[in-house]
């Protein structure tokens, strides 16, 4: 899953490598499907202060598809260019409207807040793309956030310090390509 705006850029390239190595190193030969956050149209979450339940959200709009990979997927891997030393807006935007994913319960006898009705662990990674004085550790910190939301146990993080303005410009990195493809390869070897 990319929050990139940029098509074709070091942030999908990283995400394809470790999905390759997923791929490759896996017994189960199942799809990977990327998701440009960018390419889909939907609202921000609108606070609602009530439960969707049955439903995951009020609002059916463009993340429903999304909403159902999401759920059925065995591996999220999440990757989002550095902007104002946090995640992209695309991602951001994805994120907030996850929040109805774990609905608040209005129980006062129930001990946590929030209802888990997410039933499936899933496996995941992060990568992180920035410039030179890229605050690595905050944009960690919301998708690692996530990660715990949404029931996804992370198996590492991938970051990439640009030089310059490059599209893309991690395709002649091969440290870190190789760093991506073990990621992927740790990630095929938890799946059983």
């Amino acid at each position: 899953m990319s929050g990139s705006p940029i098509k074709g850029g070091s942030t999908e390239i990283l995400l394809g490598k470790i999905a390759e190595a997923i791929t490759a190193n896996s017994a189960d030969k199942s799809t990977i499907e990327p998701i440009r956050i960018n390419d889909y149209h939907f609202i921000p979450c609108q606070s609602c202060g009530k439960s969707p339940e049955p439903d995951f959200c009020f609002f059916h709009d463009d993340i429903y598809p999304i909403y159902e990979k999401l759920i059925n997927c065995d591996v999220v891997l999440f990757g989002s260019p550095i902007y104002f030393d946090s995640v992209s807006a695309q991602t951001k935007l994805f994120i907030d409207r996850c929040n109805c994913l774990r609905p608040a319960s209005f129980d006062e006898a129930e001990a946590h807040p929030f209802k888990k009705i997410l039933t499936k662990q899933r496996l995941g990674g992060i990568v992180l793309v920035g410039g030179h004085r890229g605050e690595f550790e905050l944009a960690r910190k919301v998708i690692a956030g996530f990660f715990k939301w949404v029931d996804v146990t992370n198996c590492g993080l991938i970051t990439f310090e640009v030089k310059g303005w490059g599209k893309g410009v991690v395709q002649n990195d091969l440290s870190k390509l190789s760093e991506a493809a073990a990621l992927g390869k740790k990630i095929a070897g938890k799946l059983g």
